[in-house]
């Protein structure tokens, strides 16, 4: 059942390396799900990238945001299929509205949720834990330590969906959806469609249905409760030795029998730090096994919760008058490792006690990125931006140090409303709103409708780069190209603006910079709501194709730097002051010969 265990031989007779995420959309796959939707967002993205392989069995699609994802998934198994959605743990947020009342309708075919977490933050604007939200809906959660769990959790939380008529979550982290693993790949189960009866009760919720529904969600839940205590996908290891172990008040080492509890990817760790240790490995985190755990912590002297973020076992557990040690011993932010256990359990030394002198490499937007272009002007008109979620958040950060807020997607517009709204129009004279193409179209709309009906004043500036690009480019209904490959409607952005009764629309090359310059002056001094969308593609899209590639031409420099200003990463100034452009690096954008008074930068174009 466990990779970890594989060994290379059982690799040659017929595993293959995946990732996490991968190895979902495989489990998927196999369980004969028939349709997918979801919203790119690190770290789940690439399961749908992946699931659309098998597209001739299965319809996948990006979806605008996760609410109509979920909405999409949970019509696919009121009809009778099986249905996935997928999406990251703020995306989760999005979802919540049909998450908590699907919680109640229940299924038809089997409805899973795969959720990933990002303990460290490596990509999110929190470390929230999905378990949390999962036990306010009252909704299973399964939680895979490796990849060839991630296919076989998957496959069996359809199975579950459908016997217990709920949704049932999967729940990944950034290090098992982005690492790899062994897999063993099976056939794939046509599952026959369930028929469609039409049931208003179970269907409907009005609250009187809703009543009635709740009540058999606790009756569920206790079902589940006992599913989870005899679930063959938790697995025990008993080791009877005794270990040594730290004891602060001893102020030394004691000899213990250790039991740990863990789940997901915090396993891999117990099983590398602590291999003397028993150790209770969950594969459903809610409900949990009561029976199972307290048969375990009677047979150690000391019992560790080893989990990541929130204390959500360790609770529980606690509540049950069982001792153990968690979050006092270990932080409840960012991602553990073997390390935290052999330091903070064992007291050995490790690595990250001994300093390091690692230099500082912050995030930066590419070379060529029309974002720097946009946020160049904004910076010499000394406008302040409420921001959004995308690369162009990159803008909040020296030199470029034009944003100022950012909240969640779609927020920056509905921000900057709320500036004007608490301050006046006056206040925001010297302040816009930025948001990209994809975020624009996930919940910036709302937005923006807001804006126009509630009489607002502010400037929106749409920064159009043809993508989904902070995740990898996914299309998007703005794109003209669906997850399947086919040609899709193109949503026209400014059309939609104009629809929403935005009467000054404009759209804007990225790098024609007085105009958008003098656009920008004009706008934010109208009393009126205005768009600007300042169009160029991802200077990293497959068919973008460079104008050429920028050169110096060094007599004509004087050594000002202008042209170093915005931080291109193909640029770079010299102690002497002299300038140079990494050929490799640039792609021609123009943006540093447009900034050079002196005509120092040509532009040779490719031919």
């Amino acid at each position: 059942m466990n990779n970890t265990h594989s060994t290379q031989t059982d690799f040659m007779l017929g595993g293959e390396i995946m990732l996490g995420n991968a190895a979902v959309a495989r489990g998927a796959y196999e369980a004969g799900v028939k349709v997918t939707s979801a919203y790119p967002g690190t770290p789940s993205t690439e399961v749908s990238e992946y699931m659309v392989k098998y597209k001739d069995e299965v319809y996948c699609e990006w979806a605008p945001n996760e609410k109509v994802a979920m909405e999409v998934a949970i019509g696919a198994s009121q009809s009778g299929v099986r249905a996935m959605t997928v999406m990251k743990h703020v995306g989760l947020n999005v979802a919540a509205d049909p998450l908590f009342t699907v919680a109640y309708s229940g299924v038809n075919g089997g409805l899973v949720i795969f959720v990933a977490d990002d303990p460290g933050i490596y990509s999110s604007q929190n470390e929230q834990d999905t378990r949390l939200l999962a036990r306010a809906a009252m909704v299973p959660v399964l939680e895979p330590s490796d990849s060839e769990e991630a296919r076989i959790f998957t496959k069996r939380a359809f199975e579950i969906s459908e016997k217990y008529d709920t949704p049932v979550i999967v729940r990944s982290t950034t290090r098992l959806s982005h690492s790899q693993g062994i897999v063993y790949p099976e056939p794939r189960t046509n599952v026959p469609d369930k028929p469609y009866i039409r049931d208003v009760a179970k269907n409907v919720m009005v609250p009187m249905n809703a009543r009635t529904r709740h009540k058999d969600v606790e009756i569920r839940m206790i079902d589940l409760t006992g599913h989870s205590n005899n679930l063959d996908l938790h697995e025990i290891t008993y080791n009877d030795e005794p270990i040594p172990v730290l004891n602060d008040l001893l102020n030394g080492f004691e000899e213990l029998k250790v039991g740990v509890i863990t789940s997901g990817i915090p396993y891999q760790y117990v099983r590398e730090a602590m291999p003397g240790a028993s150790i209770l490995k969950l594969a459903m985190v809610y409900p949990l096994p009561r029976i199972l755990i307290e048969e375990f912590a009677e047979t150690v002297d000391r019992l560790y919760i080893f989990e990541e973020l929130e204390p959500f076992i360790e609770q529980q557990v606690r509540s049950w008058g069982i001792d153990c040690i968690g979050k006092d011993q270990f932080s409840i932010r960012g991602e553990y490792s073997a390390e935290i256990i052999k330091r903070g359990i064992l007291g050995q030394r490790t690595k990250s006690d001994i300093p390091e002198i690692v230099p500082a490499r912050p995030p930066i937007l590419c070379p060529g990125c029309s974002h720097r272009s946009s946020y160049t002007v904004m910076k010499k008109l000394k406008l302040h931006a409420a921001g959004d979620i995308g690369c162009y958040t990159l803008g909040a950060f020296e030199p470029l140090s034009v944003m100022d807020t950012c909240v969640c997607m779609g927020s920056s517009i509905s921000t900057l409303h709320g500036m004007e709204k608490a301050k006046g129009k006056d206040y925001i004279k010297n302040w816009i709103a930025v948001i990209g193409d994809s975020t624009f179209l996930h919940t910036g709309i709302n937005s923006l409708m807001n804006m126009t009906y509630n009489d607002a004043t502010g400037t929106v500036v749409i920064l159009d780069n043809s993508t989904t690009g902070m995740t990898g480019h996914q299309h998007h209904p703005g794109t003209g190209v669906n997850l399947m490959g086919g040609t899709a409607y193109m949503i026209d952005i400014a059309a939609v603006c104009r629809s929403l009764g935005v009467e000054y629309v404009y759209e804007i090359d990225a790098y024609d910079l007085s105009l958008l310059e003098k656009t920008l002056k004009e706008e934010v001094a109208r009393e009126a709501v205005s768009v600007i969308i300042v169009k160029s593609p991802c200077a990293l899209l497959k068919d973008f194709v460079p104008k050429g590639k920028c050169i110096v031409i060094e007599e004509k420099c004087a050594k000002c730097g202008i042209c170093a200003g915005p931080a291109c990463p193909a640029l770079r100034k010299n102690k002497d002051g002299s300038i140079e452009i990494d050929q490799v690096a640039c792609n021609g954008c123009g943006l540093c010969k447009d900034l050079c008074k002196f005509g120092a930068i040509e532009l040779v174009e490719n031919k």
